[in-house]
């Protein structure tokens, strides 16, 4: 400091002081970005807080929605499989119901079969009388003017004053 004169060395004090000055801003500095670091930190941990905490209110509300939409399709299953219970057993009375309705009314009734099968006896009857006494007679028409011709047995001697009546065949 000898050679040195006293504006210079009153320059050389406020350098100096101007550095410490300057140090001393720069510690502040740093010590602001580290506990500003801190801080952002700590935002960090708080908005992935809100994000995850949002997330999880988002995730429960579409749980409850897909519940509620699983809900709806159960109902609509089961009345889809009533209704479709309910035609079939529908279907499926008209099906066994038809075929029953066609019989009552197409079939006779017991009084009619039994009126049905008097009758048949004695159709039978008739018939076999007939039988006895000539219905079994082998008829056709015959020539060109298609006269009414019979069967007769021609081992049989003829009958009457003429020869002219002759004994069927099979009788």
């Amino acid at each position: 400091m000898s050679g040195m004169s006293p504006s210079d060395h009153s320059d050389t004090v406020q350098l100096g002081l101007l550095m410490e000055t300057a140090q001393t801003q720069q510690t502040l500095v740093a010590a602001a970005l580290e506990r500003l670091r801190e801080h952002t930190a700590g935002l960090d941990a708080v908005v992935r807080d809100e994000i995850r905490g949002t997330l999880l209110e988002e995730m429960q509300s579409l749980h409850a929605e897909g519940q509620r939409a699983a809900a709806a399709l159960r109902s609509l299953q089961q009345a889809a499989n009533l209704r479709l219970t309910a035609w079939s057993l529908a279907i499926l009375t008209f099906a066994v119901a038809t075929p029953f309705a066609v019989a009552w009314w197409m079939l006779p009734t017991p009084a009619a079969v039994a009126a049905l099968a008097a009758r048949r006896e004695a159709l039978a009857d008739n018939i076999a009388l007939l039988a006895r006494q000539g219905g079994e007679l082998q008829l056709r028409r015959c020539g060109a003017t298609q006269r009414l011709c019979v069967r007769v047995d021609r081992a049989a001697p003829a009958y009457g004053e003429a020869g002219d009546f002759l004994v069927v065949k099979g009788y």
